[in-house]
């Protein structure tokens, strides 16, 4: 690793997220998004954090690194004059961008090989926020899962080089959980697609001609109290055989 860039939101980014969700949903669905972060605070953040806690743990063990020596950098947005010098300093061969802000040109072009998202849905059907709960919302199984993207100017839709997906639980993992095992459990396959694409490897990408392409939003109490009571509705019925 060639080093971290550390972003520190500040307050004021986070309340022009809240108005452009409110310009964008309204405000009935705005008070949808606001009640569903007051619930998976009191009723869900507990075990997700619990479960981050022992995720991290054995990623530790599988992944033995000592990070203490890599250079890093905090900065308030990773479009800074400071974090475009560190990655021109640095001259990584890729980055990984972990981050909800639109990356300039000038950032994620600093790369050799480019600068990648693993983004927490399908693209290019599910694209910008939570694509994984807006799709077990949806009931479309098929595109439950994480993608692996190459930056470019819009809002994940660069070139697609892999999708990945897990056996999850509907009922008894949250969506939070479900987004992160989605990369988690394909960790591998994210680093032999990178190596090879480091290597210089003929890797194309996953055609996306004639797929529909949706921006996403926030999560939404009233989505997320309806897909957790018909997916207990669906495990029930699998359980119990019905009488002729």
């Amino acid at each position: 690793m060639a080093g971290l860039i550390i972003i520190r939101d500040p307050r004021s980014r986070q309340w022009r997220a809240a108005r452009r969700e409110l310009r964008r949903v309204g405000w009935f669905r705005f008070l949808d998004v606001i009640a569903f972060r007051l619930f998976a605070r009191l009723r869900l953040a507990g075990r997700d954090r619990a479960w981050k806690t022992s995720e991290i743990a054995r990623l530790r063990r599988r992944y033995s690194a000592d990070l203490g020596g890599v250079p890093r950098i905090v900065v308030s947005s990773p479009n800074s004059s400071e974090a475009q010098a560190f990655l021109e300093q640095l001259r990584p061969d890729l980055a990984i961008a972990r981050c909800k802000i639109i990356l300039k040109q000038a950032i994620f072009g600093v790369p050799r090989v480019g600068t990648f998202v693993l983004h927490p849905g399908i693209c290019p059907e599910y694209r910008n926020a939570h694509g994984c709960f807006w799709a077990l919302t949806r009931r479309d199984f098929d595109r439950v899962g994480m993608t692996l993207l190459r930056v470019d100017p819009g809002i994940d839709t660069g070139p697609i080089f892999l999708h990945g997906t897990y056996a999850f639980d509907e009922v008894d993992e949250s969506h939070s959980v479900i987004q992160y095992r989605a990369v988690t459990e394909n960790l591998d396959a994210i680093a032999e697609v990178l190596r090879g694409l480091c290597r210089g490897d003929d890797i194309s990408p996953v055609p996306a001609e004639g797929r529909e392409s949706a921006v996403w939003g926030q999560p939404q109490l009233t989505a997320y109290l309806r897909w957790k009571r018909e997916a207990r509705r669906r495990r029930h019925a699998t359980r119990i055989p019905a009488l002729s």
